[in-house]
């Protein structure tokens, strides 16, 4: 859990950091600025989380009928490389949204309220529990048959506004 948070502190003040040199830039009328503000803002998207979900619940839910050494490979190779891809993603749009809100651009902090980032608490709690989940065979159960339902509700459902 330390590492996790360290890794989310550590990469939203490398963002912020880089947005407030791209929104210094742009402002002093460089368009390299402008480059770099589109950059940052092409991946802060809350949308992007539910294809990353859709991939991380399905490896959850084989971790759940595995044997221990397969699920173990899961873990290792799937599910422990999305889950810090989630926590980078969301660190980097945190800290892009922190930089534009420290310049002026109040408004901006309120897309942190956007309900597709429940995906990201769900995945940073599925991870963080998931041994305990593999212990118990009535929790595995009950968790293969909701991450199936979260996996296929992510890659098929149309999560309208």
């Amino acid at each position: 859990m330390s590492k996790a948070l360290g890794t989310f502190a550590l990469v939203t003040v490398l963002s912020a950091l880089l947005m407030a040199l791209s929104l210094a830039v742009a402002r002093h009328g460089y368009p390299q600025g402008a480059f770099g503000v589109k950059r940052l803002d092409g991946i802060a998207d809350a949308g992007s989380f539910l294809a990353i979900a859709a991939v991380y619940f399905f490896s959850a839910l084989l971790m759940m009928i595995l044997p221990i050494r397969a699920a173990g490979i899961v873990l290792t190779h799937a599910a422990d490389a999305i889950f810090w891809a989630t926590i980078v993603l969301f660190a980097t749009i945190v800290g892009s949204l922190v930089a534009r809100w420290a310049f002026g651009q109040h408004d901006v902090i309120w897309a942190l309220l956007n309900w597709r980032f429940l995906f990201v608490a769900a995945i940073v709690a599925a991870h963080l529990t998931m041994n305990e989940l593999r212990r118990n065979i009535l929790l595995r159960s009950l968790f293969f048959v909701i991450f199936a339902a979260v996996a296929l509700a992510c890659l098929f459902w149309s999560f309208s506004v």
